[in-house]
Order: C-alpha cells, then sequence, then structure tokens
C-alpha cells in the first residue's frame, strides 16, 4: 500500500541541529518527486518575528484551513516551503501555548499509555509540547481537508515527536503511524557515562538502566511509542540491536541513512576546491606551527563531529596518532585535523595576523594547536589529552595535530570556509567511533573521493561490511573493528591504516579515491528509499487491522 498523504515531524524540520536533519533535507527531493505537494513535514516554530533563512513562508497556500485551525482548534501555524533542494511543503507550529495544559497532556498519556512524565527535566517538556501541537495540527488537517478515503501516513522521529504519533493513534486511528528512533536514550545515556555498552548488552534492563541514568521520561515516550505505533523503524542494524534490548521491541523495518551527493562539485570545479582546501591548511599549519608542509610530502587527515569525545572516538585518534608519530614506518608528514565544536571564544588574533600576510614562518605561536581560543582552555578534553600525550607539534614530530574547534561555516575567522570546503581537501579521514547509530561524517567523506577510516559499532561501517567487493581502505573505506575493551587494538589498526596509505603512490591513490566515491553512490536516497514504501505498506496494512478491530 502506498500513501496518499506523508506528515513527518521532527525538531530538526527547519532547524539544523545534527544527522537528522541531513536525513530529512537530502531524503526530501527523492520523496517530493513522487508526492509532490502531498508531503508535509512540521517542525517547531522558533523564528517568530524573525527572518529563518530554511523557511520560505506562503501566506496564501492553505490559507482557509491555516484560518479554521486558529480559530477552532486554537492552533498557530506558518505554512511554507523548506529552502532545500525539492522546496516541500512546511508547517510551523508554535507549541508554546501548549505548556498551559502541560499536566492534562501528560495525565491522558499516563492514563491511555503508560507515559511517565513525573521524572522529566530539561528539555522533556519543551520538545514534547511541541510533539503534541504536532499531532493536534495533522488531526486539525485531516479532519478540514482529507477523507477517511485518503490513505495518511504521519512519521515521528526520535522520542521528541513521540507523544504526537500516540495522540494521533488515538484522536484519528484512520492515520497510520510510523515511529523512527535514530538512537535509543538509554543505548546513548550508557555510552556517554563510560559504562561498557556492546558487551553486556544483553544483560541491561532497559526501565532500570533508565531509573539507574535519570532518564525515565524519555525512554518511557520513546518505549510506549515504538510498541504502540503501527510501524516501529530505526536506523541501522546495531541500532536496532539496542532497541531489541533495551526497548523489548525490534523494529519492523531498518530505514538505513542515504544522502543526495548534489552538493560535492564536479570536474574542474572540485579539482581546483581541493586545491585551495589542501594550500589553506598547509598554510595554517606554517602560520601557527611554524612549519613549511610540501604538498606533495603530507598526508592531511582529520576528524569531526559532535564534540563528544569518547563515542565519538577523538580518544583513540589522538592515541592512534601518537603512537603514529613513533612509528618509523611512515613515509610523509602528517597534518591531522581535529573539527569538533567546543566551548569556542573568539579567533585567535596573532594567527589571523600570520595569516592576513604574506611571509612565511619559521617560528610557532604560543599554543601551537589551536585555532580559537576556548573558554575552558584548562578543561577541554582535547587540550588534556594532547598535554598528557606530550603532544606539542614541535619541529622533530612527523605528525602535527591542529584542533578546529568550531562550526565551519564559513565565518569562523580563521579558515572562513564551509566544512565541505575543507573535508574535501583531506588524504583520509578517521571516525573510529565508539557509539554511531549510522554515521553521516564518513559518508560524507567517500563522496568527497576521501578515503575513511570508520568501525563496526557505526551503522555506516556494518552496511560497508555487507557490501560486495570491499576490503579495507584499498576499497576506499576501512571498517575497524571495535568492541567495549580492545581501545589499544583499534589506536594500533588506525595508526597501521596511515602508515600504510602513507607509502601508496598516486596511481593507486587515485585508484582508491574513486572506489570511495562508489561506495557513496551506492548510498543514495535512490537505492534506500525503498526501505521507506516498506515501511508505509506495513503501517497503513496496520492501522487498516486497526480499524477493522476496531481498536
Amino acid at each position: 500500500m502506498t500513501p496518499d498523504y506523508i506528515f513527518e515531524s521532527s525538531w530538526e524540520v527547519c532547524n539544523k541541529v545534527g544527522g537528522i536533519y541531513t536525513v530529512l533535507s537530502t531524503r526530501a527531493n527523492t520523496l517530493q518527486e513522487r508526492f509532490r505537494d502531498k508531503l508535509f513535514f512540521i517542525g517547531p516554530d522558533f523564528w517568530q518575528g524573525k527572518e529563518n533563512p530554511l523557511f520560505i513562508e506562503s501566506e496564501n497556500y492553505c490559507a482557509a484551513w491555516k484560518q479554521h485551525a486558529a480559530e477552532k482548534d486554537g492552533l498557530s501555524v506558518r505554512i511554507g516551503r523548506w529552502n532545500i533542494p525539492g522546496e516541500p511543503l512546511v508547517i510551523l507550529v508554535d507549541f508554546t501555548p501548549f505548556f498551559a495544559q502541560k499536566n492534562e497532556i501528560y495525565t491522558d498519556m499516563w492514563n491511555k499509555y503508560q507515559v511517565d512524565s513525573l521524572h522529566a527535566y530539561g528539555d522533556h517538556d519543551e520538545a514534547s509540547m511541541f510533539s503534541y501541537a504536532a499531532g493536534k495540527v495533522v488531526e486539525s488537517f485531516y479532519r478540514y481537508n482529507l477523507t477517511q478515503a485518503d490513505k495518511v501516513v504521519y512519521q515521528a522521529h526520535e522520542w521528541m515527536t513521540g507523544l504526537g504519533a500516540l495522540y494521533l493513534q488515538q484522536a484519528v486511528p484512520e492515520i497510520a503511524t510510523i515511529f523512527t528512533t535514530h538512537a535509543t536514550t538509554i543505548g546513548r545515556s550508557i555510552a556517554g557515562n563510560n559504562k561498557p555498552l556492546y558487551d553486556y548488552l544483553f544483560a541491561y534492563n532497559g526501565d532500570q538502566m533508565a531509573a539507574e541514568l535519570n532518564v525515565q521520561s524519555k525512554h518511557s515516550i520513546e518505549k510506549q511509542t515504538a510498541h504502540n505505533v503501527d510501524c516501529f523503524t530505526t536506523v541501522s542494524e546495531i541500532t536496532n540491536t539496542e532497541c531489541r534490548e533495551l526497548l523489548d521491541k525490534a523494529a519492523d523495518v531498518v530505514l538505513m541513512n542515504g544522502f543526495e551527493d548534489d552538493f560535492v562539485p564536479k570536474g574542474a570545479t572540485f579539482t581546483s576546491k581541493r586545491k585551495r582546501a589542501r594550500a589553506l591548511k598547509l598554510r595554517l599549519a606554517n602560520c601557527l606551527l611554524g612549519v613549511d608542509l610540501k604538498d606533495e610530502e603530507t598526508l592531511i587527515i582529520g576528524t569531526s563531529g559532535r564534540y563528544e569525545f569518547k563515542n565519538k572516538g577523538i580518544n583513540v585518534f589522538l592515541e592512534a596518532l601518537n603512537r603514529l608519530n613513533r612509528d618509523k614506518n611512515l613515509k610523509k608528514n602528517v597534518l591531522a585535523l581535529i573539527n569538533v565544536p567546543s566551548w569556542v571564544g573568539d579567533a585567535r588574533e596573532d594567527l589571523q595576523e600570520r595569516l592576513a600576510s604574506k611571509e612565511k614562518f619559521t617560528t610557532p605561536l604560543q599554543c601551537p594547536f589551536i585555532t580559537h581560543w576556548l573558554h575552558n582552555m584548562t578543561h577541554d578534553q582535547v587540550l588534556d589529552m594532547l598535554k598528557y600525550l606530550g603532544m606539542d607539534n614541535g619541529p622533530e614530530d612527523k605528525v602535527k595535530v591542529i584542533f578546529v574547534p568550531c562550526y565551519l561555516d564559513g565565518k569562523d575567522g580563521i579558515l572562513n570556509k564551509h566544512y565541505y570546503d575543507i573535508v574535501l581537501g583531506h588524504d583520509l579521514s578517521v571516525y573510529p567511533s565508539y557509539y554511531e547509530p549510522w554515521g553521516y561524517t564518513p559518508l560524507e567523506s567517500v563522496a568527497f573521493k576521501v578515503p575513511t577510516v570508520t568501525t563496526d559499532l557505526a551503522g555506516f561501517g556494518l552496511w560497508v561490511n555487507s557490501l560486495k567487493n570491499q576490503h579495507g581502505i584499498n576499497d576506499g573505506v576501512e571498517v575497524i573493528h571495535r568492541s567495549d575493551y580492545n581501545y589499544s587494538e583499534v589506536a594500533d589498526a588506525i595508526k597501521d591504516t596511515i602508515t600504510a596509505f602513507s607509502a601508496k603512490g598516486d596511481t593507486e591513490v587515485k585508484a582508491i579515491r574513486k572506489r570511495a566515491a562508489h561506495v557513496a553512490e551506492q548510498a543514495l536516497w535512490k537505492h534506500f528509499i525503498k526501505y521507506y514504501y516498506e515501511a508505509y505498506d506495513i503501517a497503513l496494512r496496520n492501522a487498516e487491522k486497526r480499524m477493522l478491530n476496531g481498536k
């Protein structure tokens, strides 16, 4: 069965926060081609009275319903287009009025689904009120514009949208519901609290761990939504294992995260951008470190992502670099960039002055390993580990490390380039994640023809292992086995991969880069969208059964 209308709600609709934004925004064009303006995304309206560059408002679209929703249903909504490829329709809802009904909403959810809200804190209330408001928006739209003859699917992403799915399950049973968890609350909490996750996963009780880690309410929403919707989904087999053990519910479908490669420049543009990116990074090294690294003699590598020191494997990457510095088989100098946004302060003025000059420098700046000052210079995990390892970018070191602790949005004050315009200049990327439900950064890396190192604890890494003709870094992606306790082995494996890559000639590297791009091509949405159609079918059939059974 195929839906006539699709509604998708997420905290990250027209609100760029993390990986879910990438999932939704890159997939939208593929769905738009098939469903046109019967595809609606629903997001929170944070931007009232302010310009949102991601949202193009349309005053006239659905004007009659919008007025009805305001007057009869008490809903304040704005309708327009998401400023992304495909420009799908978006409904932004002001959820703040629902705070006045918070207690009644939570009571209702407890009575109907045993969703716990007594232990709520932090962003729980804000997310829940948005979720409920999104459900009310879909109910209002359905009652005003559609009929029971229309096959409608509502897909909710992450625990932040769970209440809306549960509300619709009761209020509009004709609508088929899908819930997608991108990472379980408990799994992320266990990993983030330095508890072993994978070796003990079978022994953990999700409800018990939620109480221990003080995430009962978020876990409760997530678990009850997973058990009660028409179709429960997640994004990788490794996260499905978490769902099975911690939520007591396996996914009905695994919706692997694809992407579109329309952001990757082609031909001569790619070549020139790559050349400029490399020149900029080598210039940065000269101005900050006082060294003259030659392009052909330097391997430029990098890691990036959220600042989750253990979960993203930043710690083991630094350990690998330290060991690499002592590896006599290393054939080139290594310039390693760590781009993880930290508690960043100002761009360094002394570095800015050097970058603005034409001079070539032979002496390092003070603190020759960071591009921006931090508010917590004495308590930063990257800086602490560099100090612990004695890595100070000395002139005798073959491995040089530069910490770029900011978002690369084109106006950071130092590099002044967008992230994609920097990453395409790498020779190799390293993402040795411990906790990574999918992993967009290594996928983006290979899309830019940059071979990458990841682990089999990342959904992307597991997927690569399933591909034919994939045999490590020579085919574009090295997937390192990682467990709760093999930190040292992972560090050595990263070191050995970089060392081996440093010995490869230009012709071989060119072939590897081509194979890396081929891996990325296999992850385009045109290949992965079929799993969504499977989820729609399951949801619609189960909703039909519910209606026939009178539930």
